[in-house]
């Protein structure tokens, strides 16, 4: 019989706030995270704007002789574990660390390391490059470094289907769980990719957004003068349990994931299958892994990430899963006001959608001002709105054609 999986805490390092409450009141209101890159300089290239995390500080979460040893993802991923952890009252003594796992999602990892150590090699020579630079550098290390910090040992890993990666590691996390053969899983994503040399790459594709002049207004997703995402950076953290785990320690449940659909595309390394195909069956693997009628979603947060194919695709996605019950339901895009975060968008967008569920509040997609007659959905324009939703999917969708959706569910008992 598989069991139940529910989410007892979360954690949040965005460019909306450094916490969940503090994240979650800027979505309901509609705020804007993005703003001219003022990190290194930014004039020669074609997109100068992100959507920049403010006022961390990892010394607030950790030593510093420890930050020093961990790339900026890494520290990112520490952060917003110490708040789910923290969030859902987590006592290590009374678990069982071997079957207490870590699975997280990180599309690029430590991009800056790399950067920063290669210009060490090139400049002063290979004898000064950082013991530290492998262990800072790979993707996994994130998990490596919350299992170590929280005595977790069982299943680690890490999923790494770029911008599918957060939502990846929740819904293997999910598969873990159900499947008995973890209690306690510390999963999401994490994510630091503002640096020259990513910058340059998305450039260089032309696949971001270059309204430089008016950065709120970059992204824009659905809208008909889009014309590009926009690179964010952050964690987002979600501590699941198995239903008899969480009630057996008295856990305060915020909802339940209830299916998950993985798929890809095997189409094209960048560009989306025709009409979102390979999206679509990752969406109807979620809702009959369920076991529910697919006119029971209430609520999509979209991958949404304001490029052209990505939001013409999804919508027709959407239309083929749903059918008429497509313009019954409600779709939004929250990267419209935190930016993509790449490996880690899904993590953030996951504690999005509990919220959501928890305050029956849909977060709004900002700056739809121009509809596209090829997205005609209900995207919860500028202004967030009361609703009633029993089930929530959330949609990520990545390079190499890596497709992934989670359904959550309000909790109920």
């Amino acid at each position: 019989m598989p069991k139940r999986v529910v989410i007892t805490g979360m954690g949040a390092i965005t460019p909306l706030g450094n916490d969940v409450d503090t994240f979650w009141d800027a979505l309901k209101q509609g705020k804007n995270g993005i703003d001219k890159i003022d990190r290194f300089d930014v004039d020669k290239f074609s997109t100068q704007m992100a959507a920049l995390v403010g006022d961390f500080d990892p010394q607030d979460y950790m030593d510093r002789r420890e930050a020093r040893r961990m790339d900026r993802f890494t520290q990112f991923a520490m952060a917003a574990t110490y708040e789910a952890m923290k969030k859902a009252d987590f006592d290590i003594d009374t678990v069982n660390q071997e079957r207490f796992g870590v699975i997280l999602g990180s599309g690029i990892g430590g991009l800056e390391t790399l950067e920063q150590q290669a210009n060490t090699l090139y400049t002063k020579g290979p004898n000064r490059v950082s013991p530290f630079f492998i262990p800072m550098m790979i993707a996994n290390m994130a998990a490596g470094q919350i299992s170590i910090a929280f005595g977790a040992k069982g299943i680690n890993t890490t999923m790494v289907t770029a911008c599918a990666s957060a939502t990846s590691a929740i819904g293997e996390a999910f598969k873990t769980i159900r499947l008995g053969d973890a209690d306690v899983i510390i999963t999401g994503g994490s994510e630091a990719p503002i640096t020259p040399l990513a910058l340059a790459g998305f450039c260089s594709m032309r696949a971001m957004s270059t309204r430089n002049q008016d950065p709120k207004t970059a992204s824009r997703p659905f809208d008909a003068d889009r014309d590009g995402f926009v690179m964010g950076e952050g964690a987002g953290i979600l501590i699941l349990e198995s239903y008899e785990h969480a009630i057996n320690r008295g856990a305060n449940i915020l909802a339940e994931i209830v299916g998950y659909g993985a798929t890809a595309d095997a189409y094209h390394i960048t560009a989306p299958a025709p009409d979102g195909e390979g999206g679509a069956r990752a969406m109807g693997e979620a809702i009959r892994s369920a076991g529910i009628e697919a006119s029971m979603v209430d609520y999509i947060n979209a991958h949404g990430t304001s490029t052209a194919y990505n939001d013409e695709f999804e919508t027709t996605a959407i239309k083929d899963v749903f059918g008429d019950h497509a313009y019954k339901l409600a779709v939004s895009s929250t990267k419209s006001m935190t930016g993509h975060l790449l490996g880690a968008a899904g993590g953030i967008e996951a504690i999005a959608i509990v919220k959501i569920l928890e305050e029956q509040f849909l977060a709004p997609t900002i700056n739809y001002t121009t509809p596209d007659p090829k997205c005609d959905l209900d995207y919860v324009p500028n202004i967030g709105r009361k609703g009633k939703i029993e089930y929530a999917l959330s949609n990520s969708f990545g390079f190499g054609g890596h497709n992934a959706s989670i359904l959550l569910k309000k909790f109920t008992d």
